[in-house]
């Protein structure tokens, strides 16, 4: 069993690729620029979170959905995976913390809304993280 396959069954709970997932995360492996465009419930979180979890570095998520952000980090933390949101519903404390820990490279997916992308100093404080990876999670989120 390759790499791939076998952190998908170990940490996803999957026993395969859907269609286009395998290719996706392999050309994001390969640190080339991805546009995927999946139907709902076509597997785009694993996209970027499988190649997040196999390679060095800090991988952003721009996600405008509060609920889904949390779902997604409350999950990889259950598997024991450094990850963390960064949005509205956070204390300036606890939003210091996770800032903290991004600088600190103690994480390796970091979920943000879109606005918080044009507040305070955060694009500076990526720069300075060393982002691997930004992946957009809604196509309306760069608009």
């Amino acid at each position: 069993m390759d790499d791939l396959l076998l952190t998908l069954k170990t940490t996803f709970g999957y026993g395969a690729f859907r269609p286009l997932q395998r290719e996706i995360i392999e050309a994001a492996l390969a640190d080339k620029d991805v546009f995927a465009l999946l139907p709902t419930g076509g597997g785009k979180s694993l996209c970027f979170q499988l190649p997040a979890l196999l390679r060095p570095g800090l991988t952003v998520v721009v996600s405008p959905l509060i609920a889904l952000m949390k779902d997604q980090v409350d999950g990889l933390q259950l598997v024991g995976y450094q990850a963390a949101a960064l949005n509205s519903s956070l204390s300036p404390q606890e939003a210091g913390r996770t800032l903290d820990d991004m600088a600190q490279g103690n994480l390796r997916l970091l979920y943000v809304s879109p606005e918080r992308l044009f507040t305070g100093n955060f694009i500076t404080r990526m720069i300075d993280a060393k982002v691997r990876a930004i992946a957009i999670d809604e196509a309306h989120c760069i608009s």
